[in-house]
């Protein structure tokens, strides 16, 4: 079977049936056999040589494996490892180095391996203390962070962007009779920008935006901005733009406070969060997420391998082999990174789904709308089969 996974198709009508076709072929690599390997990032990493005829694709994988982000880190680091396995993909030496030592050293020892390409860092912060070394030597990077600030010129993203989640959301809602609209934001650079895109796709779908409030964390703040909303005037949907933990405190508010019948929506930080299904509260509450189809089959299998629950973010870690195997086939190993195939408009599958970067470095991805029902997420808009031009 081959070990490179990518929508195929030149038109735009045949993207579904491709979609399709590699849906079916990313299950079955995930109910591949697979052989013990060493686990990713046990160890110091080996110095290896950048001379080409060997025929290996040199990858670098930045992430913090000690520290307070281990746990984060080793479970992507150990996704990696899986889907290794699972493509088969001989061809690709993937070297981790551990960030937690130090950024600039880490990525210093990277370039110096002679990688072509780093998969990392976690964090957003990092990502240009990473981009100062690696741009002057034309090594992309793809980063699991989600932070938009930091995207551009070489440096691309993983992470799942929450405006994506916002804005399909909102577009789901005003399509089920729902026009006036209020939100909750954090007082962080998160919550600016949940603001902003709320503004925008609130618009865009022809509903009206009544009004929007910042919480600064606590009950009392919570409590305080609930009611300065409920104030505002009436409305029938409100974005709760926080964690689900923030929600579980944040809702209820909602509800004394004058918003009993709103319909609340969140945003993608909800589907790791799986405490809100036990609580009757969040009960018909709706996000918008990537599809979890393929991510439970993934999940079973990490923990036969490794006897622990992946985090749910380890699954952009296995994304990220998928990613290179399928860049692989026209990569002659020794040779810079082929960046421009990463913009194929026709886009790749990966455990979370069908995504596509675009040319700013942003990932674009097909979400589909879950309601929190009692003791589960439930899928009530599948995500789109293509993606549009």
């Amino acid at each position: 079977m081959s070990a490179t996974i990518a929508a195929t198709g030149a038109q735009p009508q045949a993207i579904a049936s491709g979609l399709k076709r590699i849906l079916a072929l990313a299950m079955l690599v995930l109910l591949a056999a697979c052989a013990a390997i060493p686990r990713g990032g046990e160890g110091p990493p080996p110095v290896v040589s950048p001379d080409p005829l060997d025929g290996m694709h040199r990858v670098a994988l930045l992430l913090p494996l000690t520290g307070p982000d281990g746990d984060v880190g080793l479970s992507l680091a150990n996704a990696t490892a899986l889907a290794l396995t699972d493509t088969k993909s001989t061809n690709i030496q993937l070297t981790t180095y551990d960030t937690n030592l130090g950024v600039t050293a880490a990525t210093n020892r990277a370039v110096a391996d002679g990688n072509k390409v780093i998969l990392g860092p976690l964090r957003g912060d990092q990502v240009l203390e990473v981009a100062n070394i690696a741009r002057p030597k034309n090594i992309p990077i793809l980063s699991f962070s989600n932070d938009i600030g930091v995207a551009g010129r070489n440096v691309f993203l993983l992470g799942h962007l929450p405006n994506q989640s916002i804005d399909r959301a909102v577009r789901y809602a005003r399509m089920k009779g729902f026009s006036r609209f209020g939100a909750l934001v954090p007082k962080s650079t998160y919550g600016q920008r949940a603001y902003a895109t709320l503004t925008q796709s609130v618009r865009a779908a022809g509903g009206t935006l009544v009004g929007v409030e910042e919480v600064e964390g606590g009950a009392a703040s919570v409590d305080a901005a609930t009611k300065r909303l409920s104030a505002l005037g009436a409305m029938d949907v409100v974005l709760v733009a926080d964690s689900g933990r923030a929600a579980l405190v944040t809702v209820p508010a909602l509800r004394r406070n004058g918003l009993r019948n709103a319909k609340v929506l969140g945003t993608d930080l909800w589907n790791i969060d799986g405490s809100l299904a036990s609580n009757s509260t969040m009960y018909g509450a709706w996000f918008a997420s990537v599809s979890d189809t393929l991510y439970n089959q993934y999940a079973a299998k990490y923990r036969t391998r490794f006897g622990r629950a992946p985090l749910r973010l380890s699954s952009l870690g296995y994304d990220s082999i998928l990613l290179m195997a399928r860049v692989a086939r026209n990569w002659r190993p020794g040779t810079a990174f082929p960046v421009s195939q990463l913009t194929d408009p026709q886009g790749f599958i990966g455990v979370d789904g069908a995504f596509r970067f675009m040319a700013n470095g942003l990932t674009e991805r097909m979400l589909e709308v879950q309601e929190i029902q009692a003791g589960k997420f439930v899928t009530i808009d599948p995500a789109p089969t293509a993606f549009a031009k």
